[in-house]
């Protein structure tokens, strides 16, 4: 495999961010992705236009989209840890993993899954001490 086509298996290889969020929106819509993503953009009179504007200001947020593109809406299976630690669009995929169907999703399973992030959060927060405020 040469370098020039390492990402061709990524399926953000040669979309832009509006293709990814028309799909996502068109798929899901707003209200899901809101739900899932806990991301202003798609909560206050959300737009592609106006969501496109702030995800391109803020590398976290976009990333955060595109890794759901990638892991929900295409299926594709987790990355392994050095893989991860990459933005979305430098990950490099096998040619053996093809996208899927996009995932069924709901508000039930979205409130589920904050609860569960909740409840990490409270944990890491009372393992802090005042010489490790992380807790880690």
């Amino acid at each position: 495999m040469s370098s020039d086509n390492i990402y061709e298996n990524n399926p953000l290889h040669g979309i832009g961010l509006e293709q990814v969020l028309t799909e996502l929106v068109d798929h899901y819509g707003f209200e899901i992705l809101d739900a899932y993503l806990n991301l202003n953009c798609f909560k206050n009179k959300p737009s592609i236009q106006s969501s496109i504007k702030f995800l391109k200001k803020t590398d976290w947020a976009k990333d955060k989209v595109e890794a759901f593109y990638l892991y929900q809406y295409k299926s594709l299976p987790r990355a392994d840890d050095t893989q991860f630690e990459l933005p979305p669009r430098d990950r490099i995929v096998p040619a053996d993993q093809k996208p899927g169907e996009p995932a069924e999703l709901s508000f039930e399973d979205a409130e589920r899954l904050r609860q569960k992030r909740a409840e990490k959060t409270r944990a890491r927060a009372s393992a802090a001490t005042p010489g490790n405020p992380w807790g880690k």
